[in-house]
């Protein structure tokens, strides 16, 4: 498999960036949690969209994100592998992504939509897990991540503020707790 591909963007077009085929795409820079930044702002490289990935690389990279406090970035991955993945796992990858974008919301101070996101992804983790039958697919540790979801959320309404997304973030893989 080649390298990440990037789209190539255009300039902005009616006040709106635009891919070559005219579709929209935000060039603005971003911050490590999604924000974007003032046009000219030193922002952290993006996440390029639509790249195809094994499995496993998906769960590698979204891991090293989660990692580095980037969970916006492993959202985009998650993304990517539900968009292209196998039909019978986008439940799957989308509850993922939904758990990343909850911690991203979190991690931000939007405790509202943060517990409400990591809700709704344990959910789907958890519905497709129990439908599946799988419950360490791609060793991923779905009956953990569903705990941690649960237990953050808790967290992010009991406490209020902003959450550390370094601190805070799952372990995908590993040994069964």
């Amino acid at each position: 498999m080649s390298g990440p591909s990037r789209t190539p963007r255009t300039p902005r077009v009616g006040g709106r960036d635009r891919d070559p085929e005219g579709r929209a795409r935000n060039a603005r820079p971003r911050d490590g949690l999604g924000r974007p930044l003032p046009y000219g702002s030193a922002g952290v490289e993006r996440q390029p969209e639509g790249v195809v990935r094994a499995p496993e690389e998906s769960v590698t990279e979204a891991q090293t994100l989660l990692d580095a406090g980037r969970p916006f970035h492993a959202h985009e991955v998650f993304e990517d592998a539900w968009k292209s993945g196998p039909d019978d796992e986008r439940g799957l990858w989308r509850g993922l992504a939904q758990l990343a974008v909850g911690l991203t919301h979190a991690a931000r101070g939007n405790t509202t939509g943060g517990a409400r996101l990591l809700r709704r992804g344990a959910g789907a983790v958890e519905e497709w897990g129990t439908e599946s039958g799988r419950v360490r697919p791609h060793d991923l540790r779905l009956i953990e991540l569903v705990g941690w979801a649960r237990e953050l959320a808790d967290s992010v309404e009991r406490d209020g503020g902003p959450v550390d997304a370094v601190a805070s973030s799952p372990r995908l893989r590993g040994p069964a707790c």
